[in-house]
């Protein structure tokens, strides 16, 4: 089972770190929403070690959040 570990920051200033296990990425993802309180303008990283991760930013924050991707290269 993947190991993701992942970062929430605000600002410049992380608010929150750790490690998540879980089958698929979406799932990570999921299991991450659940356990921590992001608001709009949050920026997450998050990936498994060997590989750069992936970051997203917070774009809802009632409720259910939603991440949009962000620093993306052009085609």
């Amino acid at each position: 089972m993947p190991r993701f570990q992942f970062s929430l920051r605000s600002s410049s200033a992380v608010r929150e770190a750790g490690v998540v296990q879980s089958d698929t990425f979406a799932e990570a993802l999921t299991a991450i929403d659940e356990h921590v309180t992001a608001s709009a303008g949050d920026m997450l990283e998050i990936g498994v070690p060997g590989f750069p991760p992936a970051r997203f930013e917070c774009v809802s924050g009632l409720g259910e959040n939603m991440w949009r991707p962000t620093g993306l290269m052009a085609a």
